[in-house]
């Protein structure tokens, strides 16, 4: 009798755990774009960058997941799961950054004070100034039980680092 695709997964933890990883980095970026386009909370400079590791996560974790199930040599699978724990924790790492700006623990980068456009053009500087909105690293736009996004993605981030070790620990077991 042919396996169903989840029965495959359910006995393989490197596949187990790269889907779980695809799932839940493709719903934390979901919900970014969903604060920022329905919310209309739109992102400062550090929430930018905080995206960039599921923008590397996302289709290695599902090129894995398929890697796994196709029975791909153990030190791919692996190296990929290496790579996807360090992503998580550089994200987690720029989160905590983030979040120690919005508690005013350490002061945020440069460029949180928004673009400004040419000062030759034509027409009065404090016309083009009012016209900038100036996104904030240092104000958390949103919190939910205390915890800014920036936070959540620490927590999120630290929790996919976990499942890729996890994947990367029983894949080892199992062999």
């Amino acid at each position: 009798m042919q396996q169903s695709w989840i029965d495959q997964i359910r006995r393989q933890p490197a596949a187990a755990a790269a889907f779980a990883i695809f799932i839940i980095s493709g719903a934390t970026l979901l919900g970014a774009w969903y604060f920022e386009y329905v919310v209309k909370l739109p992102p400062c400079p550090l929430c930018l960058e905080q995206r960039l590791p599921y923008h590397v996560v996302i289709p290695l974790s599902l090129l894995l997941a398929i890697a796994a199930l196709v029975r791909a040599p153990h030190a791919l699978v692996s190296v990929g799961l290496l790579a996807i724990a360090a992503a998580m924790l550089c994200g987690a790492a720029l989160g905590g950054y983030h979040v120690g700006v919005e508690w005013h623990w350490w002061p945020g980068p440069a460029d949180c004070s928004g673009p400004l456009t040419d000062f030759n053009a034509k027409g009065p500087l404090l016309n083009q100034l009012q016209s900038i909105r100036v996104v904030r690293c240092d104000e958390a736009a949103w919190r939910f039980l205390g915890i800014s996004l920036a936070g959540y993605n620490v927590l999120i981030s630290l929790l996919l680092a976990a499942i890729a070790a996890w994947g990367l620990s029983a894949a080892r077991s199992a062999r």
